[in-house]
Order: C-alpha cells, then structure tokens, then sequence
C-alpha cells in the first residue's frame, strides 16, 4: 500500500505564493506520473499539474506561468511552486500518484487527503 502525506496549504492574499509538498511512502515497486488536482466549491475535481518519471509537465491553461511542478524521484516527493495567486485558486488541492506497490501488480492510482488553499485578503 501507498501512503501520501501532503503539506504546504494555507491562507495567501492575492498575488502571493505558496508551496505545496506531497510525498509518497509505503511498500512502493515504483512510480510513474504525479501530480496535483484541486476541487473548487461546488465544482468537480481537476487536473491542476502532472508530471511524468521522466520529467515532462503538463498543466492546466489556467496556472500555466504561474504554477511550476517538479519531483524529487529519490525522494518520491511532487512540489507545486504556485505564484502569482488568484481567488479562483481557492481549492482544496488533492496530491495524485500513479505507482506500483510490487512487481505483479499494475499501477494504479493513490490519493492525498487533500490540502485547503484559501486565496483572500
């Protein structure tokens, strides 16, 4: 089983920063993409930032250019760099990781329990 133990959300005025943290541990064969997803009030889940083992990002057109994602693969930890924040980021923000627990499984999907990220003045 995998375990993700998020952190770094919080309440910022807008056009501050803030870094979210997700790291994943247990029994872990290994780890394909990570990412982070957020859930608005009233509105469905969404991808916010994926990325892949080896590297390549994807975002959603809403944080390009203010939000960078990387992952420390030794670590088995997903940062989320958001800058620039709006009140629209106002979310909880959900930690994804699609990972194998051992050798004769598929990978499947783990998830955070989520974060509260509260863009006010």
């Amino acid at each position: 089983q995998v375990q993700l133990v998020e952190s770094g959300g919080g309440l910022v005025q807008p056009g501050g920063s803030l870094r979210l943290s997700c790291s994943a541990s247990g029994s872990i064969f290994s780890i394909n993409n990570m990412g982070w997803y957020r859930q608005a009030p009233g509105k469905q889940r969404e991808l916010v930032a994926v990325i892949a083992s080896g590297g390549s990002t994807n975002y959603a057109d809403s944080v390009k250019g203010r939000f960078t994602l990387s992952r420390d693969n030794a670590a088995n930890t997903v940062y989320l760099q958001m800058t620039s924040l709006k009140p629209e980021d106002t979310a909880v923000y959900y930690c994804n990781v699609v990972a194998r627990a051992n050798a004769w499984r598929g990978p499947r999907d783990y998830w955070g329990q989520g974060t509260q990220v509260t863009v006010s003045s």
